[in-house]
């Protein structure tokens, strides 16, 4: 099944590669004799589906996830292989789109208005009243 990342790109089924192994976790004996954990590989590196912008947007934020290329995604979650599998291709998706994504908009500097810097001053002679009144009176 293809893993659709947006509405402008498609990883198709053929360029993704599985592994299967046993998983740990919850199944009883069961987990001992099913291979239930899932490795999703996909190469970005050479992936057609990519444009050389995409290619370099994938490369540039998944870098440190990729192996030579190849971006690997593992789920062992679930009890079912077929579970698994559907996890996995969605991680990958998530991944790529994220990866994909335009940067978040650059935060402007505003000053802080008067009216809460009258209210932060306001509040700081509150709490200095209530610490002086906590002080024992002096002496004379």
């Amino acid at each position: 099944m293809d893993i659709v990342v947006g509405p402008a790109l498609t990883i198709p089924e053929a360029e993704l590669s599985w592994r299967f192994s046993r998983s740990s976790g919850p199944g009883g004996q069961h987990v001992n004799t099913s291979d239930s954990r899932v490795e999703l590989m996909w190469n970005a590196a050479e992936s057609p589906v990519l444009s050389d912008e995409q290619r370099a947007a994938v490369l540039a934020q998944l870098g440190r996830r990729l192996s030579g290329g190849v971006l690997t995604v593992t789920a062992h979650e679930q009890r079912s292989q077929l579970r698994n599998r559907e996890i996995a291709m969605q991680k990958l998706g998530a991944l790529v789109a994220a990866a994909l994504a335009p940067p978040p908009a650059s935060r402007r500097p505003t000053k802080p208005t008067r009216g809460s810097k009258r209210r932060h001053q306001a509040a700081k002679q509150q709490r200095s009243a209530t610490k002086a009144l906590r002080r024992r009176p002096p002496s004379d």
